[in-house]
């Protein structure tokens, strides 16, 4: 069975991400991660052990990554966690520096290891020296076409392989990007976790004896996003990534929210069980921040309709309006307030397995009795009415949205 990897940017997103259907999540420890978290429940050295026990108690699994371009200093540094590496035992670490693979083999020995697509892994030769170094799984570069990944597949069955299917993209090789370095002047290394994304900014043409005049590059009334990719989505094509035997599905987004790797999760859970046709799927993943999709290299094709000229965020064809929190009595809940919700609001209730569209009947602050809106931020009472309550099996992990789908 092909497994689906997901991003897990805190213990709270992971636990979602497993409720969604995925088998196993990614996480990083501060100082040795791509991804620089600032908000929620962190995962960090003192609390990986618990997400791996959470993981083991539902048969998943977590894997650490351990991805940075590593200086001496770093690996003075990840001498000192190796102790909390081997109490909480990963069920595998993802690596991309040579210094930090020889600092793990020389001193732990019973943990998988996966090469990180930062090492920019494109041929077959390159996996089998891998795999002789003694990794268990490569993480194949997002330069790579259907057919490329095929041919190593068929040259190296031995070993398992792991592609990226969906998530934010990026204009380095595979990651491989100095700009945010220069363009914060050394302030936010994007290869020490700390990207500022410069290639998402606006540029405008300055000409050398004008230095006060600026052009738009491309003029409109957005700017010039000129380096901005739009986002990968495969999901059209996991029924013949699976046959192809790729044995990891990999989604980008540690750093983005509980809705996201949530619906995200649950569109490709369901498209790679064969619930979900994958037209469908990929409307529901419009309902999730994009900037727009595209197929990237995978068919071959990759051109200039990768590129999102015109926005740098991405946009969400239905905004997360809320998590359930609690029951409190006939068709009411605790909802903790994520976007603005009015009195008769048409809504959808997410969880794993159902959906339902609900009208809001009322709304009640704990303060100000009955109101006619929920601010963000409110943990508020609203009544529902529904047009079914199948969802209610699964509330510990219902989620709120806008109804449909909004067009941009």
């Amino acid at each position: 069975m092909t497994e689906l990897l997901m991003p897990a940017g805190s213990i709270e997103k992971m636990k979602y991400a497993f409720a969604y259907g995925a088998d196993a999540v990614y996480l990083g420890l501060t100082d040795f991660s791509l991804r620089a978290l600032r908000k929620g429940e962190l995962i960090d050295a003192t609390n990986l052990k618990t997400a791996v026990d959470i993981a083991n108690s539902l048969n998943k699994k977590v894997y650490c990554t351990f991805n940075i371009f590593a200086y001496d200093d770093d690996i003075k540094k990840l001498y000192s966690i190796l102790d909390v590496i081997k109490e909480a035992k990963p069920h595998a670490l993802i690596i991309s520096d040579f210094g930090v693979l020889q600092t793990i083999k020389e001193n732990i020995n019973d943990i998988d290891i996966h090469i990180s697509t930062q090492t920019n892994i494109l041929n077959s030769k390159a996996v089998k020296f891998l795999r002789d170094l003694g990794a268990t799984r490569v993480i194949l570069a997002r330069e790579l076409s259907f057919k490329q990944i095929e041919y190593i597949r068929k040259e190296v069955p031995d070993i398992e392989l792991e592609i990226f299917v969906h998530g934010a993209q990026c204009m380095g090789y595979s990651g491989r990007c100095l700009l945010s370095d220069y363009m914060t002047q050394g302030k936010r290394k994007a290869n020490q976790g700390n990207c500022a994304q410069a290639c998402r900014w606006s540029y405008k043409l300055v000409e050398e004896t004008r230095p006060n005049e600026y052009f738009e590059i491309i003029q409109d009334d957005k700017g010039s996003h000129i380096m901005s990719t739009k986002d990968l989505c495969l999901v059209r094509y996991i029924k013949n990534i699976c046959e192809l035997g790729i044995d990891s599905l990999k989604i980008e987004g540690r750093t983005k929210s509980l809705y996201y790797v949530s619906a995200t999760t649950k569109a490709y859970r369901k498209t790679i069980d064969g619930i979900y046709d994958s037209d469908f799927a990929f409307e529901e993943l419009k309902k999730v921040g994009n900037r727009g999709y595209t197929e990237g290299f995978f068919m071959g094709d990759n051109n200039s309709s990768s590129y999102s000229y015109d926005i740098s965020k991405g946009l969400a064809g239905a905004d997360f309006l809320g998590i359930v929190q609690k029951k409190t009595n006939n068709n009411c809940y605790t909802i903790l307030i994520k976007n603005k919700i009015l009195l008769n609001d048409e809504i959808e209730i997410i969880t794993p397995n159902y959906s339902t569209i609900a009208t809001v009947k009322s709304i009640n602050h704990p303060k100000k009795g009955e109101v006619d809106l929920a601010n963000t931020n409110d943990e508020i009472n609203i009544t529902f009415e529904f047009e079914n309550n199948d969802w209610e099996k699964e509330a510990n992990y219902a989620l709120i949205r806008t109804k449909g789908l909004k067009e941009f």
